[in-house]
């Protein structure tokens, strides 16, 4: 009749629920004993005893067919008081059985309904047997059930509120797993995302350092024998060059490093050092003009770095591929905007031969490469199969980020003083400042 099922408030482990059927088995069997008597029932060998010993017997399986526990109950109850064995009342005998059948809300076939079922088929089948059989009269019959079928009542709803509590427990831990696994998938994106940002300051600086410290190298070679002191100004700025990226890259090593362990300071990078990352890319064969205007000292650390990272990757590319002899750096904060513009004279032939097709890329642009794309480029074939880098994207996701708008291209004609020859190469930025008060 029933499939295997587990009814609401298990215990913990299988034999602390065997301890509690055996509990109840024997709670059930006294209390139909001690109720006969306190109520002037007949105690015999045939009657009271057996039904009670019976009824303990078939707590046992509750657990697992509830409903088969129940009915057969009830048609023991049936048999005893239509055979004249007994004289103890119909309902309560049953307690046990009833709350659990009403508690049970296995998926599919709730117990609460048959509970209430079997209860009114026993209650009018017990009117009907007192009436007639019995020789009682309605009133007889309802003074005698009336009470039965009030506590009948009070059973199912105190089973169906413990039914609901359970429930509500179930639900509730659900609901705190769903919100642990999403706390997870969020740590989890967050992770992935520091992990982005972390490649991203790595090419940074990993990238800018290596041109810096080898322009200053091969400055160093060309102006050996003929000017040692300047060659050994170079060769100090690169070491100072290797030094702030050595204290660079341990400020970003120790984000994957355990909790606990000493913190590093963090990499100063920001508009304020802008001038400072000037001075070291600046050489004999790169001139590298910086023009500021506005309060820059006001802008957010997020915008800061972002404008710290443009200008620096916009530099690298220039001494990297461009073969310039000349880098302006504007910056400018106003209007709720900081803008930043770098410009150099590189010319296309040098370009051609060193980088791979380029793009120009705007602030929608989800990928771009390092160069600018030229003619004579286009006509390299070689040098068109080689992979694009990732400077350019990079410093467009930054100002993204953000909120700003980014480009990186070739430079007008009309952008280009007169004096001016070569191609040339222009790296916009304009990014938002929140908070900004005129």
């Amino acid at each position: 009749m029933d499939r295997p099922a587990t009814a609401p408030a298990l215990p913990a482990g299988p034999h602390a629920g065997r301890f509690v059927d055996g509990a109840l088995a024997i709670v059930t069997a006294v209390g139909v004993l001690a109720g006969t008597a306190r109520f002037g029932g007949r105690l015999d060998e045939a009657g009271a005893l057996p039904l009670a010993l019976w009824l303990g017997l078939l707590l046992l399986g509750r657990r697992r067919w509830p409903l088969t526990v129940l009915v057969l109950s009830v048609q023991a109850v049936v048999v005893f008081h239509t055979s004249g064995l007994t004289d103890t009342g119909w309902v309560w005998p049953l307690s046990v059985a009833y709350a659990t059948l009403a508690a049970d809300d296995r998926p599919g076939r709730p117990g609460l309904p048959w509970a209430v079922g079997v209860g009114l088929v026993e209650l009018a089948f017990a009117a009907t047997w007192l009436t007639t059989a019995g020789g009682a009269t309605p009133r007889e019959a309802l003074a005698s059930l009336g009470a039965e079928a009030l506590w009948l009542a009070a059973l199912l709803a105190a089973s169906t509120a413990y039914r609901n509590r359970l429930r509500w427990r179930a639900e509730l831990d659900e609901r705190l797993l769903r919100a642990a696994r999403e706390r997870d998938l969020e740590a989890g994106r967050r992770i992935a995302e520091a992990r982005l940002d972390i490649a991203r300051e790595l090419h940074d600086v990993v990238g800018h350092t290596l041109t810096v410290v080898g322009l200053h190298l091969r400055v160093a070679a060309e102006a050996l024998d003929d000017s040692p002191h300047e060659a050994r100004a170079a060769l100090t700025t690169a070491q100072q060059v290797r030094t702030e990226a050595v204290r660079d890259l341990r400020a970003l090593v120790h984000v994957l490093r355990a909790p606990g362990e000493d913190p590093v300071e963090p990499p100063a990078a920001g508009v304020p050092e802008v001038a400072a990352l000037v001075d070291r890319m600046r050489s004999p064969r790169l001139d590298i003009r910086l023009a500021t205007s506005g309060d820059l000292t006001a802008l957010p650390a997020p915008v800061s770095l972002a404008v710290h990272r443009v200008v620096q990757e916009a530099l690298t590319n220039t001494a990297r591929h461009a073969d310039a002899s000349r880098a302006d750096v504007t910056i400018g904060y106003g209007d709720g905007h900081v803008e930043v513009s770098v410009t150099d004279d590189g010319r296309a032939v040098a370009r051609a031969a060193r980088v791979a097709r380029v793009t120009r890329v705007t602030s929608v642009a989800p990928a771009a490469s390092d160069a600018p794309e030229t003619p004579e480029a286009s006509a390299a074939p070689e040098a068109s199969k080689a992979p694009a880098g990732h400077g350019i994207r990079g410093m467009a996701e930054r100002v993204r980020a953000l909120g700003g708008t980014f480009s990186a291209g070739p430079r007008d004609t009309t952008e280009k003083a007169n004096d001016e020859t070569g191609d040339g190469w222009l790296v916009r930025a304009r990014i938002p400042v929140p908070g900004f008060r005129p």
